[in-house]
């Protein structure tokens, strides 16, 4: 029990590290918040007109995600349940983190990063739904959704272990990113939905 009283709180700040907005106020002396959707994810610090911190915060999200997740596995010699569990915290802690009130993400880059921990063929398989859904609508929002949406479907079928917890921290994972897009939902049924290459900024969210 030690062992998930260190890990876990560890996983949270891991995934409580704001890189978004750490990178945009480093190197462009502005606060992310104020642009665009008011996120601090990828696809907002984008819109700062600096592709390169975009990226940057992309691989950084995912990385703290997978690094949260491979400490918990490497401690606990490959205990799935606490790796779920620290999947779970790092999310939390990515669109929950307490530097900045408690205001961040909306996970998908996290969620990348701990399942690429959890199961890579997962994350890769619903990458490449992000990606193709993207691709064809231009709504990254909706390739978001769905990316996420398939996690669970993608993990019982490369996944063998299945134990309640392990299923229920994915299906939660999946259902938090996708709830914490509830505002792209509302914009996408409404058609007001910003599309990729688009220079109209979202109201913030």
């Amino acid at each position: 029990m030690n062992l998930w009283l260190i890990t876990i709180p560890l996983a949270y700040l891991l995934g409580s590290i704001p890189f978004g907005y750490v990178l945009v106020r480093l190197f462009l002396h502005q606060d992310i918040r104020a642009t665009g959707s008011g996120n601090i994810g990828a696809t907002n610090v984008a819109r700062s007109g600096k592709k390169t911190l975009a990226i940057a915060t992309l691989v950084l999200d995912a990385l703290k995600g997978y690094v949260a997740v491979m400490i918990a596995l490497h401690v606990s010699h490959g205990n799935l349940d606490l790796g779920a569990a620290a999947a779970v915290a790092a999310i939390i802690g990515h669109i929950f983190p307490v530097w900045l009130r408690f205001k961040g993400g909306k996970g998908i880059a996290t969620a990348l990063g701990v399942f690429l921990a959890l199961s890579w063929p997962t994350a890769l398989c619903a990458l490449a739904v992000f990606i193709l859904v993207t691709l064809a609508s231009r709504y990254v929002s909706l390739g978001s959704i769905l990316g996420a949406a398939a996690l669970p479907m993608f993990m019982m079928y490369f996944q063998p272990y299945r134990s309640p917890m392990f299923v229920g921290g994915t299906i939660f994972i999946s259902l938090l990113c996708i709830l914490k897009h509830r505002a792209n939902i509302a914009r996408l049924k409404a058609g007001s939905e910003s599309r990729l290459g688009s220079r109209k900024p979202e109201p913030a969210a």
